[in-house]
């Protein structure tokens, strides 16, 4: 039971990109360069109002007109990843770097995507390539933390979250996935540690609840488990992990009926998101009560 709970820890992963470059660059002496700049502001301006789609627009005709325009390109990779094409964004990030060879934020950005993509081994080459040319880029050691805990290094895992803590202490994701590196290698109070500093920086962080109820279930404090997963609940009602891991810990107390209950709202919870393993895994259980 501890490991089924234990394996959905890390069904989410996020993974980090850098902030968009607002400062202009100036190209002087042509009508298609000055227009190239006003698409450019124009995609600036369509990230502000919430409109990526509109940017990529904007920043690709900026491109095109000037295809020395390094913030253009560089910025349509950015919001190319936020729209989720990451394989586009990879290429266009490509294209960035041999405009600019020496912009950390570029290789950081393309092992990102990379990432995004499950490309982990060129996605471990361009993060350490970014590193190299800024070791102050928290979000490329953090990223390459997840590269490098989705190898199973934990070790390397953990001394790159470590440093993206040190060097970005009030952004949240790295504590989360530094607790899950330490509960999987299997020091849970380093773990509680970090979730609950993960929960500290956004008390709406369900993911770090689920993670502290996981090492809490897995210390037999099944009184904190469920405090944590009702947390979870709480903030993300229909998280379907959590209820099934409340229903888990409630049937390790052999407090059969409310393990029923919430199982079985794991179960709709499960069914309303399309998740067929994850109802199946609820019916094997449930199909044990009388």
């Amino acid at each position: 039971m501890k490991t089924s709970i234990a394996s959905l820890l890390t069904s989410r992963i996020t993974v980090l990109m850098a902030a968009l470059v607002l400062t202009t660059v100036s190209t002087p002496g042509s009508v298609r360069a000055e227009s190239a700049e006003s698409l450019y502001q124009q995609g600036l301006q369509q990230i502000q109002s919430g409109n990526p789609e509109g940017a990529i627009d904007a920043f690709k005709r900026s491109a095109q007109l000037n295809p020395i325009f390094f913030p253009a390109l560089y910025n349509l990779g950015l919001a190319q990843r936020q729209t989720g094409k990451v394989q586009e964004a990879a290429s266009t990030f490509y294209n960035a770097i041999r405009l600019d060879p020496t912009f950390a934020m570029t290789y950081a950005n393309l092992g990102a995507a990379l990432l995004e993509g499950n490309n982990l081994k060129q996605a471990k080459e361009y993060l350490k390539r970014s590193i190299e040319l800024d070791p102050n880029l928290g979000m490329a050691h953090y990223n390459l933390g997840l590269v490098l805990h989705q190898e199973n290094d934990l070790k390397g895992a953990t001394e790159e979250l470590q440093k993206a803590t040190t060097l970005s202490p009030a952004i949240p994701e790295p504590y989360y996935h530094l607790g899950i590196v330490h509960h999987r290698s299997k020091w849970n109070r380093g773990a509680a540690a970090s979730f609950r500093k993960a929960i500290q920086l956004n008390p709406n962080y369900y993911d770090a609840y689920y993670g502290l109820g996981t090492v809490f279930y897995s210390d037999g404090d099944f009184s904190g488990a469920l405090e944590a997963f009702r947390n979870a609940t709480r903030v993300n009602p229909k998280f379907a992990n959590a209820y099934y891991a409340a229903g888990m810990t409630f049937l390790h107390q052999k407090n059969y009926p409310e393990a029923k209950r919430v199982l079985e709202y794991a179960k709709n919870e499960y069914v309303n998101a399309g998740n067929k393993a994850g109802s199946d895994r609820c019916d094997r259980i449930l199909n044990q009560f009388p």
